[in-house]
């Protein structure tokens, strides 16, 4: 049985932290689901960390699902939360509920993430009451940088701390069954944490928040170009993979691979009557 959005809600009332992970292919995702992770993430951070892109905006909806389809074949029991991609929730609710559906019925998902807060919040209200759990994203939401001014910390000030624990509230209101705070001051994940009955996911927004997300490249340490302040390596696998295929390059030049051991045999007699043909 897959982890359910109760069994997520439960965790934060027992005040058992929540971990989660990004993942796009299928041998990640059962690895990651094998270790016992109970949320993946299929996010749209796939276009910087898998397709190269400089930020999340290009990517597209048949982008989406297609690596979702894959980590849904991968995981069998986490909970898979698809990651609805720039401007495929906004333009209208019609649009919105048609693009949802595609990952839960099409892709099969468990749950779809928004970024934004009230401005999203009809989306969501209309998504779950359609039966389409929805996960919120709120503080620096990657698919606005060019609003934002870039990659920068959220809800530093008063005013915007301000809106981002209303956002939240209405969010919730909204019937999101929880929501993610990325880069946000620790003490403000805190406060938006205990004011809600919903957990929260940080990444980037301190220890007090109910679960935390990584991508999961920055922690196995494949994705090099740049390392987010709020990622911690666990491994250091692009140093290891370099160092296989270097390996793998010596061996083919020097005729130390392919051996018989990764070879296969014939009868001897078909290739001598064979030379004697020719």
């Amino acid at each position: 049985m897959r982890t359910t959005i109760a069994e997520i809600k439960q965790m934060k009332q027992r005040q058992e932290k929540i971990p989660m992970l990004t993942a796009y292919d299928y041998v990640t995702a059962m690895m990651v689901d094998e270790a016992g992770v109970p949320l993946i993430l299929v996010g749209d951070s796939l276009g910087m960390v898998m397709l190269g892109y400089e930020s999340t905006i290009p990517v597209t909806m048949e982008d989406m699902i297609h690596h979702t389809k894959a980590v849904v074949r991968g995981a069998k029991k986490a909970l898979v939360v698809g990651d609805m991609p720039f401007m495929t929730y906004h333009i209208s609710h019609s649009g919105s509920l048609s693009n949802a559906t595609r990952f839960i019925q099409e892709a099969g998902a468990q749950a779809v993430k928004l970024e934004g807060g009230e401005v999203v919040a009809e989306q969501v209200r209309r998504l779950v009451s359609c039966g389409i759990p929805v996960m919120g994203h709120i503080g620096l939401t990657p698919q606005s940088i060019h609003q934002l001014g870039g990659f920068k910390a959220q809800g530093k000030v008063t005013q915007d701390a301000r809106r981002l624990l209303n956002e939240a509230r209405i969010l919730e209101q909204a019937g999101a069954f929880a929501i993610v705070l990325e880069c946000t001051p620790a003490p403000l994940s805190r406060l938006i944490t205990e004011r809600l009955t919903i957990p929260t996911i940080g990444i980037g927004a301190g220890p007090g928040c109910d679960g935390q997300v990584q991508v999961i490249s920055d922690i196995l340490g494949l994705y090099t170009d740049f390392v987010p302040k709020h990622a911690r390596r666990y491994a250091s696998l692009a140093a290891e993979i370099k160092n296989a295929v270097a390996g793998y390059m010596s061996d083919v030049s020097s005729l130390a691979f392919p051996t018989t051991e990764q070879s296969y045999t014939m009868d001897e007699d078909i290739i001598r009557q064979l030379e004697s043909e020719s």
